[in-house]
C-alpha cells in the first residue's frame, strides 16, 4: 500500500450501522485509503456491553466502555450511539479537542445543531451528518453544496420508512393500520414502541435538518408542524384511490410570500403530515420502506433522490463517505466549512400555509344538508371543487358520507371553517381532513 498519512478514527456506538461502519472500514481500509489519500486506522469502538450480541464479529480489542481516550486522541470521530446523551457532550469534547465529527444523529442535530456547529466553527473543525437525513440517499452534500449557488423553492420527502412501509401495504392492499403495523413490528421495520416513526416525530427531526440546509436558516424542532399517521384507515385509503391519490407522511419545506410577517417577504414553513399525493407524481411511486426526497430548485428545477431510507449496511455507506471527505479535509489542511444560517427567514406557523385539501364528513341523509355544508366552506373562505357521496344505511337510519375536495384554501381559513361544521349541528362528525401535495 502506498505510505499514506495516518489518521486516527474513533467509532461511538456498535449497533446495527455502527458495526457494519467498523467491518466495512477493517475490510476496505485499503480502498477507503486510496480514496481519502490517507490511512484510516480505527483505533477504538466505545461500547455500552463489550459482550453484547451483534450483527457482525469485531476485533475484541478495538471495544471498550471508555470512550474519553478516544475522544481526546482523534482526528475523526465517527458518533453512532443516538439520543441526546451522552453524544452531545460526547460530541462537544472530541470537537473541542481538534477532531472532526461524522454522525448520523438526526433528534442530537435538530435540537442542538447550532450549539454543534457553533463549537466546531471555533476551532475550524468540521461536522459530517449525510447519514441523518435519508439514511443512504445522498441528500445533505447536494443542498449544501451542489445546490449552493441556487435558491431552493421547496421540499417534498417519504423520509420514514416505517410510515411509508405501513401506508403502501394499506393502499395496496386495503390492510388495517393495526395489521400492518405489527407485521412491521415482525420484520424489524419498526420498533416495539412505534411512537417516533407513526407520530411522526422522526420525519419532524429531518424536516428541520433539511430546510435549515436548503433555506441557509436555523429552523428549530419546535417550529415544524407535526402530524403522524394513526388515524389513516382503509375507508381513508379508498377514498384517496377513488379521486386518483395515495396518502404518505411527507415532511414538506418550502418558500412563502408573506409581506406580513418578514421585512423581505419572505418566510418559510415546515410540516410533516400525511397528505395526498397524485398518483402521476414521482414520490406516489416510492413503495415499501424505500425514503425518497423531491427538491424543486429555481435554475435546477425537478430533482429526484430516492433509495434505501435505513438499513444498517445502506446507512453506513453515507458514514464511510463523510469519513473519507472528512478525511481529505484533513490532507488539504485549512478549516472546515461551516454551515450557513445567514437568511435566517422567519419560520410560520402551518396556518400561513396554501394548498388544496379533501374533507370527509358524515352528515344525515336528508335534504338541505349539501347546502348548509356549502355554505359553511363558503363563509370560511373554502370553495368547493369536487363532492363525492355514499349512503351507509345502518338499520332504519341512513347516514351519508361527504368526500369533499376543495379548491386552494389558507389553512387556517380551513381550520377555522372545519371547526364551524363541527359545531353546527349539520354535521354528525368530521372524519378526516387531509392536504394535497404535488399537484
Amino acid at each position: 500500500m502506498t505510505d499514506y498519512r495516518r489518521l486516527r478514527v474513533a467509532l461511538l456506538g456498535a449497533g446495527a450501522v455502527g458495526s457494519q461502519v467498523a467491518a466495512l472500514l477493517l475490510k476496505h481500509g485499503d480502498e477507503l485509503a486510496d480514496r481519502a489519500g490517507a490511512a484510516l486506522d480505527l483505533v477504538g469502538i466505545s461500547v455500552r456491553d463489550i459482550d453484547a450480541p451483534r450483527d457482525v464479529e469485531l476485533p475484541r480489542e478495538l471495544l471498550t466502555t471508555d470512550p474519553e481516550p478516544l475522544l481526546v486522541g482523534s482526528d475523526i470521530v465517527i458518533e453512532l450511539m443516538g439520543g441526546i446523551e451522552p453524544a452531545r457532550t460526547s460530541i462537544l469534547k472530541a470537537i473541542g479537542a481538534g477532531a472532526d465529527i461524522v454522525t448520523a444523529n438526526k433528534a442530537l442535530l435538530a435540537t442542538h445543531g447550532p450549539e454543534l456547529f457553533e463549537a466546531a466553527d471555533q476551532v475550524g473543525a468540521s461536522i459530517y451528518y449525510e447519514a441523518a437525513a435519508a439514511g443512504a440517499i445522498p441528500i445533505i452534500r447536494p443542498l449544501r453544496d451542489s445546490l449552493a449557488g441556487d435558491r431552493v423553492q421547496r421540499i417534498m420527502g417519504i423520509v420514514n420508512g416505517t410510515t411509508n412501509y405501513i401506508l403502501d401495504r394499506m393502499d395496496r392492499e386495503g390492510s388495517d393500520f393495526a395489521d400492518v403495523l405489527a407485521d412491521a413490528q415482525a420484520l424489524g421495520y419498526a420498533e416495539a414502541d412505534p411512537t417516533a416513526d407513526v407520530e411522526g416525530y422522526d420525519a419532524a427531526q429531518k424536516a428541520a435538518i433539511l430546510a435549515s440546509l436548503a433555506f441557509h436558516t436555523a429552523v428549530p424542532l419546535n417550529a415544524v408542524h407535526r402530524e403522524g399517521i394513526t388515524q389513516i384507515d382503509a375507508d381513508m385509503m379508498d377514498a384517496a384511490r377513488k379521486a386518483g391519490y395515495v396518502i404518505k407522511l411527507l415532511a414538506v419545506c418550502e418558500r412563502l410570500a408573506d409581506a406580513e410577517v418578514s421585512p423581505s417577504g419572505e418566510t418559510i414553513s415546515v410540516r410533516v403530515y400525511p397528505a395526498l399525493v397524485p398518483r402521476e407524481h414521482p414520490l406516489a411511486s416510492v413503495h415499501g420502506a424505500n425514503n425518497a426526497v423531491f427538491v424543486q430548485a429555481e435554475a435546477a428545477g425537478d430533482l429526484m433522490f430516492y433509495g434505501a431510507g435505513a438499513g444498517g449496511v445502506q446507512t453506513a455507506s453515507a458514514v464511510l463517505g463523510d469519513v473519507v471527505s472528512a478525511a481529505r479535509r484533513h490532507i488539504a489542511g485549512g478549516v472546515g466549512v461551516g454551515e450557513s444560517t445567514r437568511a435566517n427567514l422567519p419560520v410560520v406557523p402551518i396556518g400561513h400555509v396554501t394548498t388544496r385539501y379533501q374533507i370527509t364528513l358524515e352528515v344525515d341523509d336528508r335534504s338541505g344538508v349539501l347546502a348548509a355544508v356549502a355554505g359553511l366552506l363558503s363563509d370560511g373562505n373554502v370553495s368547493v371543487a369536487t363532492l363525492e357521496q355514499t349512503i351507509v344505511a345502518d338499520g332504519d337510519v341512513q347516514t351519508a358520507r361527504l368526500v369533499i375536495g376543495t379548491h386552494t384554501a389558507r389553512e387556517q381559513d380551513l381550520s377555522d371553517a372545519v371547526a364551524s361544521l363541527g359545531e353546527s349541528g349539520v354535521v354528525k362528525r368530521v372524519v378526516s381532513v387531509l392536504r394535497v401535495e404535488g399537484d
